[in-house]
């Protein structure tokens, strides 16, 4: 069974300290069991389930959400404190206690429900088991603080040693980086080495190939030079024989004309060539 216990104050005497226990078997829905006491006096009563469903009916609200308006109220305690109010009212010999209770709203506020309680023939013993109960929720508590607080403890020393492990992983990768980069420097000067030979190799090769053709170009030029001044003299020696030929008398292709005879007027006088 589950068990809840909570202080009240009643909207009739704020002052006055009740303790609330319900108690319920599987859910809230299905019926639930109310202990009243001042701490003096105690009162018992039952809702069961069918006055759950005509409590939510009478409001034309939907069961289950009365039925968590009803765990608020009852069970929830202080952290609802100011939401929901109760009101108490016994008899002038406490044979009977009214308890209500109802959830606040902006402009008013509208009842939940109300049970009339019994008051118990031995109130020393619901004091007991409410005190017992108490001490038994304490031990609870307190096992389930020892347990956190030695949860937190191992949670804080395996931080302090992954903050030690995450130094030492930093501590390395700063020097595999700087490593890194100095591997990098060697690398990049070299290829740099490698860059200015090319470049240099690649100037000679383009002098080389000027001086080349400048050398073959001369070449050509000298050849061209000399082939136009052996073609001038070829032209000269022509033009000699040529010129030779025309100024022989012409014999109309007999040699034996050369012999004929002929005159050359010198001055006054004229000789004859036999």
């Amino acid at each position: 069974m589950e068990k809840t216990l909570n202080r009240i104050h009643p909207v009739s005497d704020p002052e006055a300290t009740y303790f609330l226990q319900v108690s319920w078997e599987k859910d809230l829905g299905t019926g639930f069991g109310i202990m009243l006491s001042d701490g003096q006096c105690a009162w018992t009563g039952t809702v069961s389930e069918a006055e759950i469903s005509r409590e939510a009916a009478d409001m034309e609200m939907n069961r289950e959400k009365y039925v968590e308006e009803l765990k608020k109220a009852l069970i929830a305690g202080e952290e609802s404190a100011g939401k929901y109010n109760f009101a108490i009212s016994r008899d002038e010999e406490n044979m009977e206690c009214h308890f209500s209770y109802e959830r606040n709203l902006n402009d008013g506020s509208f009842r939940l429900g109300s049970l009339k309680l019994q008051k118990v023939s031995s109130p020393a013993e619901v004091v007991k088991e409410l005190i017992g109960y108490s001490l038994d929720c304490l031990g609870r508590l307190q096992a389930k603080n020892e347990y956190l607080q030695n949860e937190n403890e191992r949670l804080f020393n395996d931080w302090r040693d992954a903050e030690k492990r995450l130094e030492k992983c930093v501590e390395a990768k700063e020097e595999i980086e700087a490593d890194l980069y100095n591997r990098f420097i060697l690398v990049l000067n070299e290829k740099k080495a490698k860059i200015r030979n090319l470049q240099k190799l690649l100037h000679e090769a383009k002098e080389s190939a000027t001086d080349a053709k400048c050398t073959r170009d001369s070449i050509a030029t000298t050849q061209m030079a000399t082939g136009r001044e052996n073609d001038y003299d070829g032209s000269t020696d022509e033009e000699s024989e040529n010129l030779t030929q025309a100024s022989l008398p012409s014999g109309k292709g007999n040699p034996d004309n050369l012999l004929q005879p002929f005159t050359v007027h010198i001055g006054n006088q004229k000789c004859s060539r036999p």
